[in-house]
């Protein structure tokens, strides 16, 4: 049934619900990891229920279990009451139907088991009443929290609510929280009101939704005050999830101040480097410029002639990086200009002045002054290009980013990141930084949101883990 519904609704559709049902086999191997971590499992809850899917298998492997299935949408309530009466269980499942965060459940003797997969919202579409109640229950704990959380964010918070210590929460999520800003809420919460963690996190380039390109995660957490025990791990497939093996015990100081949880995953051929850098120790990151409109700014709808001088050889789209096949960029012949025109026009002959207000002219009437960037910047009309960077990096994309000498010394818009060294260095040492970037820098390292796009702020590719320029131009930092 639950295939039906999905057939009959797009995933755009149910996308706006957040209504992204588990495939079978992954239901399976959570409740089977679940049972291997607490067989006597008196209580199933299942918030977001969808068509049962949980519940049914759950109930399979606890028989003598009663069962909470929480479900809002009336479509889905109705097929989840016919599964279970399929399945002849609708004696031991009260069906609720409401919305996770209001239900009030009462305490039992004996243990729960919070089992699903918590529906993706994106905050956006969530009540500001809502959010609210997210971050007050969170401070009742003493977490401050953000209102930019999705809602898998608020089932998790309303599960600890309901939940008694000994109980275990087994969900399959987004991975987002590991490593976003508003996660580290939930990652305190986590660490907080649980004795026992452990994480399982799918690769990103292994999405395991047919209809959703998402990184998925499984957290498994026995309830309690103050983990005293977190294993985290990254997968490859549900095999590998299957097996109780490739954890990394995590210390829970390590964790507590990690701005990332992935980031506290081994990395695969730095652990036994005699000494570790951060990007960020060698090279500050920086954005490329916001025009405020492109097609004002970015040559080709102005017809008239301008100084060359003004006119500045820039990369404006990912793909002219993503293009190279050596990672170096070496002629400026295939990329636009970007018109960047200096605070005043006392450096030019009468020409170039006039030539330079009649562009202002015309970009002042196609609407450029009025843009929420140009209205922010002294005088208007300047870009204010950076200086090229020696190294350029792609932020967004279904790949790792892509590390590009920067040759020609062009200038970058905001699809892309600058490298800038803190201190002088020689090309050969800024050529082995983009080598060994290029081999060994994963999407792991960046943030995947739920279109399946992975992205890398600027702290982030500051906080990848380097070899030092020593180690890095030796034979082995060659390989």
């Amino acid at each position: 049934m639950g295939d039906y519904y999905c057939s009959a609704h797009s995933p755009e559709v149910r996308r706006q619900e957040g209504i992204t049902l588990t495939p079978p086999h992954i239901v399976e191997l959570m409740v089977k990891r679940a049972q291997e971590i607490e067989p006597q499992i008196q209580r199933v809850i299942d918030p977001g229920a969808g068509t049962g899917r949980f519940t049914i298998s759950a109930l399979t492997a606890f028989p003598e279990s009663i069962a909470h299935a929480i479900e809002r949408n009336p479509a889905l309530v109705s097929l989840l009451r016919d599964n279970l009466r399929e399945s002849c269980i609708d004696d031991v499942v009260q069906v609720h139907q409401a919305d996770y965060r209001d239900v009030a459940l009462p305490k039992i003797h004996g243990r729960s088991l919070f089992l699903g997969n918590p529906p993706y919202v994106r905050h956006h579409h969530i009540d500001p009443d809502r959010k609210n109640w997210y971050c007050d229950s969170l401070r009742r704990w003493g977490i401050n929290a953000s209102t930019l959380a999705g809602l898998h964010a608020h089932f998790i918070v309303k599960s600890y609510q309901l939940a008694q210590p000994g109980d275990l929460i087994c969900f399959i999520t987004s991975a987002e929280w590991m490593d976003v800003k508003y996660g580290s809420a939930l990652r305190n919460l986590l660490l907080k009101r649980s004795s026992e963690i452990e994480v399982s996190l799918f690769r990103r380039d292994r999405p395991i939704f047919d209809d959703a390109m998402t990184t998925s995660v499984i957290i498994l957490a026995r309830v309690g005050n103050g983990v005293t025990r977190l294993r985290i791990r990254e997968i490859n497939n549900t095999d590998e999830f299957a097996a109780d093996s490739n954890f990394s015990d995590i210390p829970i100081e390590r964790a507590l101040t990690a701005s990332s949880w992935t980031s506290l995953i081994s990395s695969s051929g730095l652990e036994d480097w005699s000494s570790l850098a951060s990007l960020g120790d060698l090279f500050s990151v920086h954005r490329g410029q916001v025009t405020g409109n492109n097609q004002v700014w970015v040559s080709g709808a102005y017809q008239g002639p301008l100084p060359e001088s003004v006119l500045f050889p820039t990369v404006t789209r990912a793909k002219e990086l993503l293009a190279l096949s050596n990672f170096r960029l070496t002629n400026v012949k295939t990329l636009r200009t970007v018109v960047d025109l200096p605070p005043d026009f006392s450096c030019f002959d009468s020409d170039g002045e006039q030539q330079i207000r009649r562009f202002i002219r015309w970009a002042e009437k196609v609407g450029a002054r009025n843009s929420y960037i140009a209205s922010h910047r002294s005088p208007w009309y300047r870009v204010g290009l950076r200086s090229p960077a020696p190294i350029i990096v792609t932020y967004m994309a279904r790949q790792p980013p892509r590390f590009v000498r920067n040759l020609a010394n062009a200038r970058l818009l905001n699809i892309a990141h600058g490298l800038y060294p803190r201190e002088a260095m020689p090309n050969n040492v800024l050529d082995a930084f983009v080598s060994w970037l290029n081999k060994n820098v994963n999407v792991r390292d960046g943030r995947t949101y739920a279109g399946g796009l992975t992205k890398f702020e600027p702290r982030e590719v500051e906080r990848i883990r380097v070899p030092r320029i020593s180690d890095l131009l030796s034979p082995r930092g060659q390989q």
